[in-house]
């Protein structure tokens, strides 16, 4: 995944955590990692979606940081601009029966806002169940890439989806504590459903 500058991410070599925050610490603590420590395998996750962010690291150590000041700049410059923010409309192909277009063309405003209202409207009956699979998602991308062969994995797993938390952390209690207390931090919505 291509790493975004506007969320933190978190690097482990194994089950040692090196390095979390913004993508420009962390690049550079990375790069100063391997610089030290050979080519030892380092994995870096988005602290969201638990995705593996892809890092640049080709260089020197000067060269890895003015790349990433310079991304998170220009992201910065985008959101600061001039004048009225763009609204960053996405033209996309959205496929319905004839009826269901027929029903949006009477609406006020047409498809394009009738759509954005439902959608919104979804967005807010959903939020808590949406943050719920999102951190159960989460959680299970990030165990899934560092500790599918730790002890108690599918067990850990299984407790999770059923929302017994105190079975899921008893599951990881001996597992290296970087890892523990990043599955923690990414699956907070998740775990918060004690039973």
């Amino acid at each position: 995944m291509e790493p975004r500058v506007d969320r933190t991410c978190t690097a482990f070599a194994g089950s040692k955590m090196i390095a979390s925050g913004d993508l420009v610490d962390v690049a550079t603590k990375v790069k100063k990692y391997l610089r030290d420590n050979g080519k030892e395998n380092v994995l870096i996750f988005d602290d969201v979606t638990s995705a593996q962010v892809e890092l640049d690291l080709r260089g020197t150590l000067e060269a890895v940081t003015k790349r990433y000041e310079l991304l998170a700049s220009e992201a910065e410059e985008k959101k600061s601009g001039p004048g009225r923010p763009k609204l960053g409309v996405v033209s996309k192909e959205v496929t319905l029966l004839p009826q269901h277009w027929e029903w949006l063309a009477l609406q006020p405003g047409g498809a394009s806002v009738t759509l954005r209202k439902l959608i919104e409207e979804a967005k807010k009956k959903n939020f808590s169940k949406d943050q719920i699979r999102q951190a159960q998602e989460a959680v299970y991308k990030f165990m899934h890439a560092i500790a599918g062969d730790l002890p108690n994995y599918e067990e850990a797993l299984r407790a999770m989806y059923a929302y017994e938390t105190k079975q899921f952390k008893k599951m990881i209690a001996d597992w290296p504590k970087d890892l523990q207390e990043h599955i923690l931090k990414v699956g907070r919505e998740a775990l918060a459903n004690v039973k």
